[in-house]
């Protein structure tokens, strides 16, 4: 195990941590995990094209949610034992395979197959966050990862307007092509300016995945803050899942104005760096009441009002969104104060709990609505932040 004077020696702490870097690590961030998004709001063109039906068309964004756990349960962690910018730069290439096969697929189970690839492979973005956390100093830590969370929420609600748009001009292919010269051009990116660091932890790898189980059974805040924002993210996940079937089902909107309509949910992404400011202050309990009871009150307009049509349907997600990555950043800056040497692992658990979280959300978006409407979708969207509250009320606000 790592002691304090080994994370002293630590490579990379000599690394200013600049503004420029800061913006850099951002947009590195925001590109890569938009790969996990942009089938998202597209499922209604892919299914058809690959002769899927409709009741497993969500499995798309489910798979690719579960590739992601996986990745971050088995490739994350490795950050607390090899060089950073390696890891990455091998995790990117091959997002960029598993991109460039989803544009030539033409069988729905090998797509599936893709889409749980592309999701196991984007998980360089949650080794660059905690090396951003790492490099950043303990005084302005929740100020650098807000920035930093703010392109990555960024690239989620950014993908799903562009891929509606790109899908709706040049077809749903051209998107995963186009994905995949972008992350071509991040992994230049990240070779030329990223730092090196190479941690001093010495494990095997099995020993390093065995620790996780340490910690998450001796971090009883760890494990809280993560079934938190597990439960907001399968909230999150079955409105954006939902939304487009909604949008096109019920309201006629075609793939732009879809586009339009998710282009207004990266309002949302604002939260990020208040959240960080706010918990760098102390105020991590009262903003953690804010953002849970906006993701409950968030569903209210459509639940009271259901003739409000499309503009109730853009206040939920426009506060959704923003209560949703407001708590997300309020649980990175709390696991990140627990242990610097096992910033990774942290990471690992606290993220896979939010995506395991969104893959619930999104595999059963298609029933939940075939059987009850949006009706049924904003009422167990609702319930999934109540239960977050209540628990948070009871017990968890005792642990900051």
């Amino acid at each position: 195990m790592s002691t304090p004077a080994s994370r002293a020696n630590d490579s990379s702490k000599h690394i200013e941590l600049t503004r420029g870097l800061i913006t850099l690590f951002a947009f590195c961030c925001g590109a890569i995990v938009a790969n996990l998004y942009y089938a998202q709001p597209i499922t209604e063109l892919i299914a058809p094209d690959l002769h899927m039906a409709n009741g497993t068309a969500s499995l798309i964004v489910s798979l690719t949610q579960i590739g992601y756990a996986l990745g971050l349960f088995f490739i994350v962690p490795l950050g607390d034992l090899l060089e950073n910018r390696k890891l990455m730069i091998v995790t990117v290439l091959v997002s960029i395979a598993s991109l460039a096969a989803a544009s030539m697929a033409h069988s729905p189970g090998w797509f599936l197959l893709i889409s749980l690839l592309i999701g196991f492979s984007s998980v360089a973005v949650q080794i660059l966050i905690p090396l951003a956390a790492h490099l950043a100093p303990d005084e302005s830590r929740g100020k650098v990862v807000g920035t930093v969370m703010s392109g990555l929420l960024l690239g989620i609600l950014l993908s799903r307007p562009i891929s509606s748009v790109v899908a709706g001009h040049f077809g749903w292919r051209a998107m995963f092509a186009a994905a995949a010269v972008l992350m071509a051009f991040i992994v230049v990116v990240l070779a030329l300016t990223i730092p090196r660091r190479q941690p001093d932890h010495q494990a095997t790898y099995f020993e390093l995945i065995a620790s996780i189980g340490h910690l998450v059974r001796t971090l009883r805040l760890l494990r809280c803050r993560s079934f938190y924002q597990g439960l907001m993210f399968a909230s999150f996940s079955l409105f954006w899942t939902a939304i487009p079937i909604e949008l096109t089902r019920h309201y006629g909107l075609t793939q732009t104005q879809i586009g339009l309509f998710a282009l207004i949910g990266a309002i949302g992404a604002t939260s990020a760096p208040i959240a960080g400011r706010l918990a760098d202050a102390g105020h991590t309990v009262r903003a953690t009441f804010i953002a849970l009871s906006l993701a409950v009150l968030a569903y209210l307009p459509v639940l009271v009002h259901p003739a409000w049509g499309v503009g109730a349907l853009v206040v939920t997600g426009v506060l959704l969104d923003f209560a949703v990555q407001m708590n997300m950043v309020l649980g990175q800056r709390e696991i990140y104060g627990l242990d610097a040497a096992s910033r990774n692992r942290l990471n690992a658990v606290y993220v896979t709990s939010i995506f395991v979280g969104g893959a619930c959300g999104s595999a059963f978006a298609s029933r939940i609505y075939d059987q009850g409407g949006w009706p049924l979708v904003a009422m167990i969207a609702t319930a999934f932040p109540l239960i977050a509250l209540v628990h948070f009320a009871a017990i968890g606000r005792k642990l900051h």
